[in-house]
């Protein structure tokens, strides 16, 4: 009996010894990968996209039977106040809302943005035989009547970060803009508008 036991707990120790070096080593292995991502974050110091509407403005206005035919043009300002980080803009949708429907949308056309750059990004959105609910349709013509029209302005791309020869994953960037204060009348200033990031 006392020579069965003797194989049985020298490989039983031999086991112990194996995970115990498997777990240094994967805890090795996530301390040093921890301090590689701390050194990359205090190197780069990531500082938060700025995003604004700069001009606004609506053209050929229609709203007949609940259907709105518009087009809707505005000036966005993106500030990459970042000084080792350049960004990919993959991908670029613009919708425009009012009281939380969707009545125009467009996509703009992909770009790099390099370090503390700023970006003017013209984007036309069209509303085409848009169906209104009748309370909305409503409201927006008292709006027109009044001058000015409260929109909310949303953007979401797919960027990508690039520091030196590496390049980030995409990632997705959700843009508001609210309230933008659109005046029908060109001969009315139009008031910057700020916006809300979430990346």
């Amino acid at each position: 009996m006392a020579n069965d036991t003797a194989p049985q707990q020298s490989v039983s120790r031999k086991h112990t010894g194996l995970f115990r070096w498997i777990a240094i080593f994967l805890l090795t292995l996530i301390v040093i990968v921890g301090i590689v991502v701390l050194i990359v974050w205090l190197i780069i110091k990531p500082k938060r996209l700025v995003y604004t509407i700069e001009d606004a403005s609506v053209h050929n206005f229609n709203l007949y039977n609940n259907h709105l035919n518009s087009t809707f043009n505005f000036v966005i300002r993106a500030h990459n106040p970042n000084g080792r980080a350049s960004i990919y803009y993959d991908s670029i949708e613009v919708s425009v809302a009012y009281d939380d429907q969707s009545i125009a949308f467009n996509t703009l056309e992909p770009f790099r943005q390099p370090t503390r750059n700023v970006s003017r990004l013209e984007a036309k959105l069209v509303s085409q035989n848009v169906a209104l609910s009748n309370s909305i349709s409503q409201d927006l013509k008292l709006e027109k009547s009044a001058g000015e029209v409260e929109l909310d302005v949303h953007i979401k791309a797919k960027i990508r970060f690039k520091v030196g020869v590496w390049k980030s994953d995409h990632r997705t960037l959700r843009v508001v803009c609210s309230p933008v204060m659109v005046h029908f009348s060109s001969s009315k200033s139009f008031q910057r508008a700020d916006c809300d990031i979430d990346l």
